[in-house]
């Protein structure tokens, strides 16, 4: 029996689904149903190349899911949930409400954030023309880290910080002009000779070899511990964090931990490619973990995110014992 002729015609519903069957496109209407933006604005959220940006965004109007406005040269798009069509909303509305709390769209959310802060310093505005100026000259000026530097000068002069896993030395050449001693901790003799290479003129610095989980150091022998970037690369980052909550001490108002580390992300690769061993951390895993080591007071601060940066979004953990 001959097989009946193939047919070109698609199902509007199948053709509706086709449009929406990319994780980039939804992560798109995700997004620009909370907010209007540029094609540059909605990469930068997203993370994509403008190119794949733009191709995505052109099946998206094609489909007539995003709407495109234009204010002189420029091009804004946003999804305008009423004016969808009823076959849209019945697919997308649930689609939306079924994407649950993946790591993804937080990151999302929070560079969303950023992208809009960043509009403050447009120039159409006459405040951020001239903010934006202003921002520009002190740059030229003097540079774009002498206001994070400085702010360093608010830390006690007579403490002793340790800087675990200290790396090439970059947290405590910011740290030894302003303390009066720091201990550069990290498990790797290639790492602080690096380290030693970067800051030869400090007197107040002390460079150890040793494992954070296992700490070279005396109970209560620091006022103060840094850890930037470490944690998602330990087995074991609890037994990482009681160390440290056993070498502070609250004496002379220190016991303090800073802890710098990523938000949970899906980003698998990070395992092969660098070694880590936990995929970021949220805000509930990071205070348990602090608080089951020993520490009391545990404020977590979202940093936010650079928008030309590639990597997940980063907090700040601060915690007292």
């Amino acid at each position: 029996m001959p097989r009946p002729a193939r047919t070109n015609s698609q199902s509007p519903v199948v053709e509706l689904l086709g449009q929406l069957g990319d994780p980039i496109r939804l992560r798109m209407l995700r997004v620009l149903e909370r907010e209007e933006l540029a094609v540059g604005e909605l990469v930068r959220v997203l993370q994509i190349p403008q190119s794949s940006g733009s191709r995505h965004l052109k099946v998206l109007l094609d489909g007539e899911w995003v709407f495109k406005r234009t204010s002189g040269p420029s091009a804004y798009y946003r999804v305008v949930l009423d004016d969808l069509r009823a076959d849209q909303r019945g697919i997308w509305v649930p689609i939306r409400d079924q994407l649950g709390a993946d790591p993804e769209y937080a990151e999302d959310d929070r560079r969303l954030k950023s992208v809009l802060a960043e509009r403050m310093t447009d120039s159409d505005s006459f405040f951020g023309k001239h903010a934006g100026e202003w921002d520009d000259l002190r740059s030229n000026l003097f540079g774009q880290r002498f206001t994070d530097q400085a702010m360093l000068g608010l830390i006690d002069p007579f403490w002793t910080i340790a800087d675990l896993g200290c790396g090439t030395g970059n947290c405590s050449e910011l740290l030894c002009p302003w303390v009066k001693k720091v201990i550069a901790v990290d498990a790797s003799e290639a790492m602080l000779d690096a380290a030693r290479d970067r800051i030869p003129d400090r007197s107040n610095i002390e460079f150890v070899l040793g494992d954070l989980t296992k700490l070279p150091l005396k109970k209560g022998s620091v006022d103060a511990v840094a850890c930037f970037l470490v944690l998602h690369h330990l087995d074991d980052p609890g037994a990482a964090l009681s160390e440290m909550a056993r070498v502070v001490s609250d004496k002379h108002g220190g016991g303090y931990a800073l802890i710098v580390d990523m938000f949970a992300h899906n980003r698998n690769e990070y395992k092969h490619t660098m070694g880590h061993q936990h995929l970021g951390f949220t805000e509930s895993q990071i205070s348990k973990l602090l608080k089951d080591s020993g520490f009391r007071s545990v404020r977590i601060n979202k940093l936010r995110p650079g928008v030309d940066a590639s990597g997940p979004s980063l907090f700040a953990a601060v915690a007292r014992i």
